[in-house]
């Protein structure tokens, strides 16, 4: 939705979930706080207006807002806080985990739960990721785990990386994070959890960049179809997703063929839409765009990279 919800959808959406007891509502403009801008989208609300339309809706769900050290700061941070924000994911990527040493540490010091998850983590193993999520423990991390940013895994991959993170991380509760590009993000979802992880996101719809999230009504119900306890009413939630297919989006995500390409060749799934407009604009194939990115191991963060893919492809 470019990052154009309004107050009204968000309460609406957020009233609905506190009544069906998802435990964690994450608001905010898709790439965290701070990241309204001219090269990411600008947002329709400030961070502060959104936080707060959606604090006002929570009386048992803890609010959730994201941090990206670059685009968010420790004073979006420390403002988000004192607007209500009671659960803070900060992010990096996969082979940067100090980038978020900092922000955890000031997480902590405000007395909110501090998550740290690693972006694009499709990039390193499970040996190299484990090492990161120690690193991220190591500096405050309350919760660590992995996104999988592009959509790129199958289930032995999430497997093997969630089961060599939970070896490195003890008793400390492990993240997964699923896009849907491959059509995998259930499947994912449930190796995650086989393997350890504890705290599973989702999206109503699966409402998200790409081919969209894990879709958050389907994986309760499943976590219910196969013996585990999410404390979220089912009948509660699916009137919530409802609301979110009506209210918050033109249409549900879909694996259309530039989702997949992103999937396939690894590139972050919120560069769908501007790999479109660019490709456009420069009259060349997205697809072509997605693949020479991937071969460049372009993260998010680069969006320079996009038109300068474009141009190279010009001239090919």
């Amino acid at each position: 939705m470019r990052h154009q919800l309004g107050a009204d959808q968000l309460r609406a959406y957020a009233s609905a979930a506190n009544a069906a007891g998802v435990p964690v509502v994450e608001v905010g403009h898709g790439n965290g706080l701070g990241a309204s801008s001219l090269q990411l989208g600008r947002a329709r609300l400030a961070d502060e207006e959104t936080i707060t339309a959606v604090r006002e809706c929570l009386t048992t769900s803890r609010l959730g807002v994201f941090l990206a050290p670059g685009w968010g700061t420790g004073i979006d941070l420390r403002a988000a806080v004192r607007h209500g924000a009671d659960v803070v994911p900060i992010a990096a990527h996969c082979f940067q985990a100090d980038v978020a040493e900092r922000h955890l540490g000031e997480t902590r010091a405000a007395g909110v739960e501090a998550q740290a998850v690693l972006l694009m983590s499709h990039m390193l193993g499970p040996a190299e990721l484990a090492d990161q999520c120690a690193q991220l423990i190591g500096f405050g991390a309350q919760d660590v785990g992995i996104m999988d940013s592009a959509g790129h895994y199958l289930p032995d991959d999430v497997v093997h990386r969630i089961s060599a993170i939970r070896e490195a991380a003890g008793t400390v509760p492990i993240i997964f994070h699923g896009h849907n590009n491959l059509g995998m993000a259930m499947a994912n979802s449930l190796g995650a959890v086989a393997a350890g992880a504890t705290v599973i996101d989702g999206c109503a719809r699966g409402f998200g960049a790409g081919a969209g999230n894990t879709q958050l009504e389907v994986l309760a119900a499943v976590l219910q179809r196969t013996g585990h306890t999410t404390g979220i009413d089912l009948r509660r939630l699916l009137a919530a997703a409802d609301i979110g297919e009506v209210q918050l989006m033109d249409a549900p995500p879909t694996i259309d063929s530039i989702s997949l390409a992103s999937g396939l060749a690894g590139v972050f799934s919120g560069s769908k839409l501007p790999v479109l407009d660019a490709a456009r604009r420069g009259g060349v194939n997205p697809i072509d765009v997605l693949f020479e990115l991937g071969r460049r191991q372009v993260v998010a963060g680069q969006e320079d990279q996009i038109h300068a893919v474009v141009r190279d492809l010009q001239h090919t």
